[in-house]
């Protein structure tokens, strides 16, 4: 069976949820990555913080090709990745959870693809079903047995970050059907799909976006947000990771090479 990963995104840096924990290493041709690997339930897990200690790594900087690269090197094949998220959609109120199964990037400057015309070649990737549909099916039967309320599908805009965004541009992506803003979905999402890996995204909404909030947008009340949800987040990953079962029962793993 293969292993299970965990990304830790903005207030999800604890790896203590985990019994047995060491420190692991993997080198790949995009550079190191370090990892906390762990057990639960007798299942191992593999715990990443993706803005790195002290949360010192922005966004739009994060080197997302190491990481997918390195948790597939080290055996996992599923990823469950957690972000915090502005809303577009009145309905996913702050404190809800929302699980994604669409995504519009309106990124600039990063490192979005292996299939770069290196040693990987060119290849075109399927997204029609980036978000791993079983995963999703998973977190909605975690977040009933944990008592939270959640929407299993939304499409997350992932803008380049690391400013918010302006009212004008939340306009326009409401336009374009987005219900969820953020800065990390993109490349996170793609490059696992590229893999063969499945991946999954706990959007755990920390505001309503610029134009839609009452007031100015501050990082402090993402991070007040993220401390009243942080029982509730660890809950939901533990169970989600006790209930996946041993069949992937998706097609994720349809790398392009395989289709």
């Amino acid at each position: 069976m293969g292993k299970i990963a965990i990304i830790g995104g903005t207030g999800v840096y604890d790896p203590s949820i985990l019994d047995n924990i060491k420190e692991v290493e993997q080198s790949t041709p995009y550079g190191k990555i370090s990892a906390m690997e762990g057990t639960y339930r007798g299942k191992t897990v593999f715990f990443i913080n993706r803005h790195g200690e002290g949360h010192s790594i922005p966004p739009h900087m994060i080197n997302y090709q190491a990481n997918i690269w390195g948790l597939k090197e080290l055996g996992a094949d599923r990823i469950l990745a957690t972000a915090a998220v502005g809303s577009l959609n009145k309905d996913m109120a702050p404190g809800n959870f929302v699980f994604p199964d669409q995504y519009v990037e309106f990124t600039k400057n990063r490192q979005c693809t292996f299939f770069d015309g290196g040693a990987m070649g060119v290849a075109h990737t399927d997204m029609t079903e980036p978000y791993c549909p079983r995963i999703r099916e998973v977190f909605m039967t975690a977040s009933k047995k944990i008592s939270h309320t959640a929407h299993n599908g939304g499409t997350y805009v992932c803008a380049e970050g690391p400013r918010f965004e302006t009212p004008a541009e939340i306009k326009m992506y409401q336009m374009f059907g987005g219900d969820l803003v953020g800065m990390t979905a993109y490349p996170e999402v793609a490059l696992a799909r590229e893999l063969g890996l499945c991946y999954g995204a706990v959007a755990m909404v920390t505001n309503y976006a610029a134009g839609i909030a009452d007031d100015h947008l501050a990082h402090e009340e993402v991070l007040n947000m993220m401390a009243r949800l942080s029982r509730k987040i660890k809950e939901l990953l533990l169970t989600t990771v006790e209930l996946l079962g041993e069949d992937r029962g998706c097609a994720c793993q349809q790398t392009p090479e395989s289709m």
